[in-house]
């Protein structure tokens, strides 16, 4: 049995399985049937670990042992197991969340907080910046920004990054605007993203900017994010977005982004126009 690399990786990243795991699942799914020295022999795994694999596989629903000697070993559906799998993710989330979820009712966060707050004592205000890279991460760590907000939140943004901003952060912009939190979202209009302007309007006050092209966001004047580079100059996991905590650079920064908001036409007027 001859298996790409590139191919037993992909079924590792996919199924959360070891090197060993995923060769001796190919080689009994090449077979059907078979036992645990043929696949050690096919897998090219060593014939010591075979039946600690072979266990852990039954354990996880991917292999079903059969009766009889000598040990055999069935393969699972691919489609059984790809079924099992989900089952399995969902459940240690949920079994993950209900532990963080108890964190709140202890002393253990208190105690994560007091250390934090007397850690923040310390921290010289230059300290307080940080490069994180990765959109998920910068959208993470945006969230954790704006949900602090007690008066403003300040928006520039391209226009895909409109939606994806909108799409993941909307329930968070929806608290805040109950909070009485003034939002503010500067973006390229475009039919792409027209659509999406109506609902967001809601909640924000959305302005037409095409130029300059930027991508940051400003929280109550005093907490920054930027990015380094453009929407389109880079992939997702490549992202970098500069993080300061400086009401000096913020505020200053937010005083001109006033000067042109004034100027911006309205989101709703561009859309209509445009659908």
């Amino acid at each position: 049995m001859i298996v790409k690399d590139e191919f037993l990786n992909k079924l590792r990243r996919f199924f959360g399985l070891n090197l060993y795991e995923v060769r001796i699942w190919t080689a009994l799914l090449s077979r059907g049937v078979s036992t645990a020295g043929e696949l050690s022999d096919i897998g090219n795994v060593p014939r010591s670990r075979a039946y600690d694999v072979l266990e852990s596989l039954e354990k996880k629903g991917f292999v079903v042992m059969k009766l009889g000697k000598p040990i055999k070993y069935l393969a699972v559906e691919p489609g059984e197991v790809v079924e099992r799998v989900k089952k399995s993710i969902r459940r240690e989330a949920d079994e993950n969340v209900l532990k963080l979820k108890e964190l709140s009712t202890n002393d253990v966060l208190k105690e994560l907080d007091s250390l934090h707050k007397q850690g923040v004592e310390f921290i010289e205000p230059t300290d307080l910046s940080g490069a994180i890279r990765g959109r998920n991460n910068i959208y993470a760590h945006l969230e954790g920004m704006m949900k602090d907000a007690q008066k403003t939140v300040t928006i520039a943004t391209s226009s895909k990054g409109f939606m994806r901003k909108m799409e993941s952060m909307k329930p968070t912009l929806e608290k805040l605007k109950k909070k009485g939190v003034k939002i503010r979202i500067a973006a390229p209009i475009t039919k792409e993203n027209a659509s999406m302007v109506k609902d967001v309007s809601k909640i924000a006050d959305v302005r037409h900017m095409s130029k300059p092209d930027s991508r940051f966001a400003i929280v109550d004047g005093k907490e920054l994010m930027f990015m380094v580079m453009g929407d389109e100059e880079c992939h997702p996991t490549y992202d970098i977005g500069v993080w300061v905590n400086t009401p000096y650079f913020a505020s200053a920064l937010q005083s001109m982004f006033d000067l042109t908001w004034d100027k911006l036409d309205d989101a709703s007027k561009v859309s209509s126009k445009l659908n």
